[in-house]
């Protein structure tokens, strides 16, 4: 599949938004396709998305016929996320998520987000991590309070993993947040 644009991105939002839809839902934009909706990068792979079952099929027909590639995944189907995910969703710019109809368009809760990045441990996820950070969507010590807060509630069930691993991807994003903060103020 070819990279996907910001332009593409808003097609297929257009696109859903175009099919009736009977009950008010919410599209979410997740991880690195948050960062192409606010122009934080030029491209991604593929669409990273989430939101109601009820229109993941209309998606997939919007991306198809877009020819873009995407994953339907919200970070509740992998890992138990901190309460109020809902609360800290963002706004989507109205040029790419349009602001008509019973489809309302977000970004999911930027620290759910983070910690789902965290569990699958990847250096492209360490790397969507810390542009959140960057941006000031996620601050480390609220990160670090949520995380407190689901800790008890991963098991291996619920991770795929062992807890201790997570524990250690996790430290890992903090010293390299915190490598990175100390580079910026000796700059």
């Amino acid at each position: 599949m070819k990279p996907v644009r910001a332009a593409e991105l808003g097609a297929l939002i257009s696109a859903v938004r175009r099919v009736p839809i009977a009950t008010p839902t919410t599209l979410y934009l997740v991880g690195a396709t948050s960062h192409l909706a606010e122009g934080w990068r030029d491209q991604v792979a593929r669409l990273e998305l989430a939101g109601d079952s009820r229109i993941a099929a209309v998606v997939r027909e919007a991306a198809a016929a877009l020819g873009v590639d995407f994953t339907w995944e919200s970070p509740a189907e992998v890992i138990p996320i901190p309460a109020g995910s809902d609360q800290r969703a963002r706004p989507v710019p109205a040029d790419i998520g349009g602001t008509d109809g019973p489809l309302t368009v977000r970004h999911f809760d930027p620290y759910s987000v983070i910690l789902r990045l965290v569990a699958r441990g990847d250096e492209p996820d360490y790397v969507d991590s810390l542009e959140y950070m960057r941006r000031g969507w996620v601050e480390q010590e609220q990160l670090e309070a949520m995380l407190a807060e689901v800790l008890p509630r991963f098991t291996n069930e619920t991770l795929a993993q062992d807890p201790a691993e997570f524990r250690r991807k996790f430290r890992g994003l903090r010293q390299l947040h915190l490598s990175e903060v100390a580079h910026r103020h000796l700059a």
